[in-house]
């Protein structure tokens, strides 16, 4: 019997794809955003593509706040922008 692979849509570029091949940020009950690596955090999660274009038209199109449904300041994009570069370097 097959089983079905979850999809997550990107915040960013809109595509569905395979929940193992995005990245989760995710928002803590104390109002914290930061990138989940292991899917496993608590609190409310939205996935991005591992690309710096995609977080890049998420903060265009304001997806994190859609996601989180709260204003999300320019500088939780640049730390979520360091992390990322980080771990795909």
């Amino acid at each position: 019997m097959n089983r079905k692979i979850p999809t997550r849509k990107c915040i960013g570029c809109g595509e569905l794809k395979e929940k193992n091949q995005l990245v989760r940020i995710v928002r803590s009950k104390e109002g914290e955003i930061s990138l989940d690596m292991t899917g496993k955090k608590n609190g409310r999660g939205a996935y991005i593509c591992p690309d710096p274009q995609c977080l890049k038209q998420a903060f265009k199109k304001k997806g994190l706040d859609r996601s989180f449904k709260i204003g999300v300041p320019e500088s939780v994009y640049e730390t979520l922008k360091k992390e990322m570069e980080e771990l795909y370097e």
